[in-house]
């Protein structure tokens, strides 16, 4: 057991296929190198640290939600258990809260993995991915998809199958997805609205709506289950034009199923404007993030465009590490808490 141990989780930008990951479909995404970090140290008791809020935890009854900082550490201890060596629990993040980007997942996922390294156990890449995105859903009560947890946990550029998975899938009675590595150009460029999101109270009227066998909503992300299949194609073989139309038609079924937003329709007409053959969420919708597809080498004319339609912050697009364990830290060194 050591003394003290970290770990990291990367952000991630949905290229093309999403929301259908939600509902068997697949999706075409990258991670974006902003980390989600948890750092452990051996305690007489567990203990929660983020963003200047510290509880301690004597039982179950602390586990309880209370709407703060604190309640991801909460759910993930609420999951696992408060057995075992004690820690004193510290986490932040360099990925900007609510901004479409996966943020809170990749946190999840870098403390699952954290605390179950602390009390000896493997995991395999797939089963953490599956077992975060419960923690999400049940514990939190999140209306969520797979996407995140899985892009967090493998990083990089990445092609996921999620068929025969549903919105009320339950870890391990569902199959686990297929995750394909990628290698092709990004000629992308992602943009923050600056407007802060619930992804949950995007995901969750649709998937009711979905549940309810909605023709708009169960054929609306069929089709983009097999634009996302076309996109990856059009991806490997360099057609920009046939992926832009397939990013394109993506975001209208979203958009016209409620689930983009003001600030989004404004970067994304604002793309398409400046020349991009395609635009569309990269998130939930209702804020947060847009991609653009960008093949030009000079993306200035592109970013000026999103700037004046008010573009918050841009991301950069890299096929990073996904969650990193890292057992054998300098003590010196805090890392990137806050």
């Amino acid at each position: 057991m050591p003394d003290l141990l970290r770990c990291s989780a990367p952000a991630r930008a949905n290229l093309i296929g999403n929301p259908s990951d939600q509902y068997g479909g697949c999706t075409l995404a990258c991670s974006i190198p902003l980390r989600a970090r948890v750092e452990l140290r051996a305690a007489e008791r567990f203990s929660l640290e983020s963003a200047g809020e510290r509880a301690e935890l004597r039982g179950a009854a602390d586990l309880t939600p209370r709407g703060d900082a604190l309640d991801l550490g909460r759910a993930t201890l609420a999951h696992l258990g408060l057995e075992g060596s004690a820690a004193a629990i510290r986490y932040g993040s360099e990925i900007p809260r609510q901004s479409g980007i996966g943020g809170s997942t990749a946190l999840l996922v870098a403390l699952l993995r954290a605390l179950l390294a602390w009390r000896g156990e493997e995991i395999a890449p797939a089963e953490l991915a599956e077992r975060a995105r419960e923690v999400e859903r049940r514990d939190l009560g999140v209306a969520c998809g797979y996407v995140d947890p899985y892009l967090a946990v493998f990083g990089g550029l990445r092609f996921v199958d999620f068929r025969g998975k549903t919105p009320d899938g339950r870890f391990p009675d569902e199959p686990l997805a297929t995750v394909e590595s990628l290698e092709a150009p990004l000629p992308f460029v992602i943009a923050d609205t600056g407007v802060r999101h619930s992804s949950d109270a995007v995901h969750r009227p649709l998937q009711a709506r979905w549940r309810a066998g909605e023709p708009a909503v169960v054929l609306g992300y069929e089709r983009v289950a097999e634009l996302g299949r076309a996109g990856r194609e059009a991806l490997l073989a360099g057609d920009w034009p046939e992926l832009g139309e397939c990013m394109n038609e993506n975001h209208a079924i979203q958009r016209g199923l409620g689930g983009s937003g003001e600030a989004n329709e404004a970067l994304i007409q604002a793309a398409r404007r400046a020349g991009a053959p395609g635009a569309k969420l990269a998130g939930a919708g209702q804020g947060g993030t847009i991609v653009a597809l960008w093949p030009e080498p000079d993306r200035e004319p592109l970013e000026r465009a999103l700037r004046s339609a008010g573009a918050a912050v841009f991301h950069r697009l890299e096929p990073c590490e996904g969650v990193r364990l890292d057992e054998e830290a300098d003590p010196t060194q805090e890392g990137s808490l806050s």
